[in-house]
């Protein structure tokens, strides 16, 4: 061994290290989940585009964490936003991070992978009509401006975080920052040319059921992972994600079945994501029997935005405001009243003595949502400014799969491309796949 590795080996622990790689796998396919996810629920013409914006968060968020993002997140402990002293990797190396058990380019490889799926999550509102080039160029700024400095203030060192606010795996960056910021994007991109005119019917319940299944699955890695080795917090939030989902589960089962007589299915998968939302910031600070409480009552409030928000103008397409703004909300506000020392270890809450540590739940609640929302609208409003952020009404009506990539997901007819634009038929042609009007 090398100078470095000695000093590694020192301090590194084998087992957290192993466990902490797990972890990332499982969060990296957590994202190829959400793309299947999120084109079951879009109309078969938009398949590829949908699944393709959650790949493309793979390498645009990947490079301006690396570059930036992380560095702006984890760098310092100023009040709003770290430094530059990890910029473009420095200091990113075998050693382990100060106070850790693991090597810090695996830490920063578990974070990376929670701001690609973040990223990943907030197309979810503007699927079906907003250009691939525009998204890209968004997508990498808002890792930047948005993501990078919510999760500095939850889990970097940032004013939150220093005050005593309590978000074990990204309540604050993750859910309510994706799920606000997904309420600014629909308002600022438009809804789409049919909606509130047709019915947008999801295309494949079956894709939508397995990326929820298989997102349930890597939230283990997610929060359990955020104890960020083997150990009684990570342990606590494993067993609390399992809980969690299975009671939001029940509940939603039963108002599904109170409102309409039938449980459906794209019912279900929501659930699941409302579950695991919900817990992701209360993992490792509550016991088991309040995390069920809390996958129980998340229920209510995001089954009722869900139902409510198609009542509006607001084409939020993929519900990501109900499933992740709002579940985590609920979960950073609850967290306030039942976080229990005796099994954290850190605090209390309200119900318990605390009233300090439900005061900066509250704090947290009202701050994020706000910047998330603010910034990402007038991040958008310039970008709109500079170019279409959307495609033309006669795009839209011919999917987004064959204008804004030359390929669909689903072969028409005899193996036909159906095109309107010289681009597609070329696209077709290329492949030598046979291209036809549409009729």
């Amino acid at each position: 061994m090398g100078a470095l590795d000695t000093v590694a080996a020192a301090a590194i622990d084998t087992g957290d290290t192993a466990w902490m790689l797990a972890a990332t796998a499982l969060v990296l396919l957590m994202t190829v989940a959400l793309g299947l996810f999120y084109s079951g629920l879009v109309r078969s013409k938009n398949t590829l585009n949908t699944f393709m914006m959650s790949i493309a968060a793979f390498a645009v968020a990947t490079v301006t964490w690396a570059a930036v993002g992380y560095s702006l997140a984890f760098d310092g402990t100023g009040s709003l936003v770290g430094g530059l002293g990890h910029a473009f990797l420095q200091g990113v190396d075998l050693a382990p991070r100060e106070g850790s058990t693991i090597p810090h380019i695996v830490f920063f490889a578990f974070q990376a992978s929670f701001c690609i799926i973040t990223v990943a999550l907030v197309s979810g509102a503007v699927v079906e009509r907003m250009r691939f080039g525009a998204y890209l160029i968004f997508a990498a700024l808002w890792s930047v401006l948005v993501y990078a400095v919510l999760a500095h203030w939850g889990f970097g060192g940032g004013w939150l975080m220093g005050n005593g606010t309590l978000d074990f795996a990204g309540g604050i960056a993750v859910e309510m920052g994706s799920g606000f910021s997904a309420l600014a994007a629909a308002l600022v991109v438009g809804a789409r040319k049919d909606y509130g005119r047709q019915a947008l019917l999801p295309h494949n319940a079956v894709y939508v059921v397995l990326g929820a299944g298989l997102l349930w699955f890597g939230w283990f890695g997610f929060n359990g992972g955020s104890g960020f080795g083997i150990n009684d917090a990570g342990v606590l939030a494993f067993g609390n994600t399992l809980l969690a989902p299975a009671c939001t589960l029940v509940v939603w089962f039963a108002l599904d079945a109170i409102r309409g007589r039938k449980v459906t299915a794209i019912g279900a998968a929501t659930a699941i994501i409302v579950g695991c939302v919900v817990i992701t910031p209360a993992g490792g600070y509550v016991s088991p029997g309040w995390a069920m409480a809390l996958g129980a009552l998340a229920a209510f409030p995001c089954y009722a935005m869900i139902v409510w928000r198609p009542r509006t103008r607001v084409d939020e397409t993929l519900d990501v405001l109900a499933a992740h703004g709002v579940a985590g909300f609920t979960g950073i506000l609850l967290l306030g009243l039942v976080a229990q020392e005796s099994w954290n270890g850190v605090s209390d809450g309200l119900l318990y003595g605390n009233a300090d540590q439900f005061l900066w739940q509250v704090v947290a609640a009202a701050a994020v949502p706000a910047y998330a929302f603010g910034v990402t609208f007038v991040l958008l409003k310039v970008l709109g400014a500079l170019m279409p952020l959307r495609a033309s009404e006669h795009e839209e009506a011919l999917g987004m799969d064959i204008v804004q990539h030359g390929e669909e997901a689903y072969v028409t007819g005899e193996g036909a491309i159906l095109i309107s634009s010289p681009d597609a038929a070329e696209a077709g042609e290329q492949r030598g796949v046979p291209v036809a009007n549409p009729i």
